[in-house]
């Protein structure tokens, strides 16, 4: 079952028309923007814990 899937993937990935590429290329710009999101994700993800911090410590808990 799996070599099937596999093969219709690779026929269908290796066709000589434009739509594949295109799509790859969406693909590897969709990575590229997911990366980027997840190291400013891990950059500022300290500076937001702590803003979220002193809001709420401003505003009291109940």
């Amino acid at each position: 079952m799996v070599t099937g899937i596999a093969d219709r993937l690779v026929s269908w990935l290796s066709r000589n028309d434009r739509r594949g590429q295109a799509m790859v290329e969406y693909a590897l710009i969709m990575v590229l923007v997911v990366i980027v999101v997840l190291v400013i994700l891990i950059i500022m993800g300290n500076t937001v814990k702590n803003m979220f911090c002193n809001v709420t410590g401003s505003l009291g808990s109940p």
